[in-house]
């Protein structure tokens, strides 16, 4: 067949071109995941920011009160008007707050490159994370970790396609053609 070489050579130039469009999607896409983590971190940092400007103000007042916070808290958890024991509850989580924000501030920034998406899994807020979603925006980091991520999507993107895709279809229709000689060999001639 004389039309099979001229389509081959287009079909291998396609597919040069699809894993050239492979790579830059994989690494467009990996790119984003430090930039989703950074912006996640900034808002994380004001709600840290937040809590522990509230925590303040609970800590004046009981200073006021000539109490500390934590004498503060055991005094209205203790207290008989059930109003004023819900308020301990309320004082007690409003410390608790303040240290988990923090520490999980503090373990996603200072972990290192191939252990910051696990941390930060670990550490994620959901209700942070849907907020940074609806307004991340999507950028282009230039820094050392985006290439890394870069480079992982381009891995994965890549892999996907010639392990799950493309070698199974090959397999396939190598044995299509296979069946196919089989069957020709075997009629009577």
């Amino acid at each position: 067949m004389p039309l099979l070489g001229p389509i081959r050579s287009v079909f291998a130039a396609g597919e040069g071109l699809f894993d050239r469009l492979l790579c830059a999607l994989g690494a467009a896409t990996f790119s984003q995941v430090p930039e989703f983590m950074q912006q996640y971190v900034q808002r994380l940092g004001g709600h840290l920011d937040e809590a522990r400007r509230q925590l303040e103000e609970l800590q004046a007042a009981a200073a006021r009160s000539g109490l500390t916070l934590d004498q503060l808290t055991a005094h209205t958890a203790a207290a008989g008007d059930p109003a004023v024991a819900r308020l301990g509850a309320v004082l007690k989580e409003a410390s608790a707050r303040v240290e988990d924000l923090a520490a999980a501030e503090s373990a996603i920034r200072h972990a290192s490159i191939l252990a910051r998406p696990f941390v930060f899994l670990e550490h994620l807020d959901p209700a942070i994370a849907r907020a940074t979603w609806g307004v991340f925006k999507p950028a282009l980091p230039t820094t050392l970790e985006g290439l890394v991520y870069s480079l992982v999507g381009i891995v994965v993107f890549l892999g996907v396609y010639h392990f799950g895709v493309r070698r199974p279809v090959g397999r396939a229709w190598k044995a299509r053609a296979a069946r196919k000689e089989r069957k020709n060999a075997a009629a009577p001639t």
